[in-house]
């Protein structure tokens, strides 16, 4: 008989994450061994777990799944990564790909499609929603430097212009010079329709 494999949830709606669990662990070779609703307790409860498979909610507090990816990565390099979405975002396969996700699938697949993808990442292949990858390609790259993200991503709140300078260490006109060029790659009219545009795209 095959060793059981332990499994982390990462999600922050308790009933999808309840959800997931009970159907995953109806496969006699998968145990969920851990729970957690915020991305930043993702690493802490893979160390402390075990966990062969760590399956991620993108949308979470605390960091985005495709942010505790990349931490796990780094500090937990044997650990196979699953990031789960429910938004066909197509910039989110990117982020995912370069997080060093091993698979990429949206949130309602069927159980039995997301158990034999625990079972194929553990066996070393990489497993993405052909759909999400078509959408991806069609896409094209994220034409947003990692300044122009990060300054959109502080802007979503309704920053002015003054507050983001404070918060980001840069002068106004810097900040004003980003946001005009991100408005302009994302052929918008203003900062909110960047934000909204560049969010729907996943490429924040």
């Amino acid at each position: 008989m095959s060793p059981t494999i332990k499994v982390l949830l990462a999600e922050d709606q308790s009933m999808v994450r309840e959800a997931l669990a009970a159907l995953l662990g109806l496969e006699d070779d998968i145990e969920v061994v851990a729970q957690v609703a915020r991305g930043d307790e993702v690493l802490a409860a893979v160390r402390e777990h075990a966990v062969d498979v760590a399956l991620l909610d993108i949308e979470m507090p605390g960091c985005t799944g495709i942010e505790a990816a990349a931490q796990v990565r780094r500090s937990l390099p044997e650990v196979k990564l699953v990031v789960l979405t429910t938004f066909g975002r197509p910039g989110y396969l990117r982020s995912a790909m370069e997080a060093g996700a091993d698979a990429f699938l949206v949130k309602d697949a069927p159980a039995a499609q997301l158990a034999e993808a625990v079972r194929k990442v553990l066996a070393g292949e990489r497993v993405i929603d052909p759909t999400l990858a078509a959408a991806a390609l069609a896409e094209g790259a994220n034409p947003l430097t990692d300044r122009e993200r990060e300054i959109l991503r502080a802007a979503s709140d309704g920053s002015t212009n003054a507050e983001l300078a404070k918060a980001l260490h840069l002068s106004q006109g810097t900040v004003r010079n980003y946001l005009s060029t991100a408005i302009q790659k994302l052929a918008v009219r203003n900062r909110a329709e960047a934000v909204r545009i560049a969010r729907e795209k996943g490429w924040l």
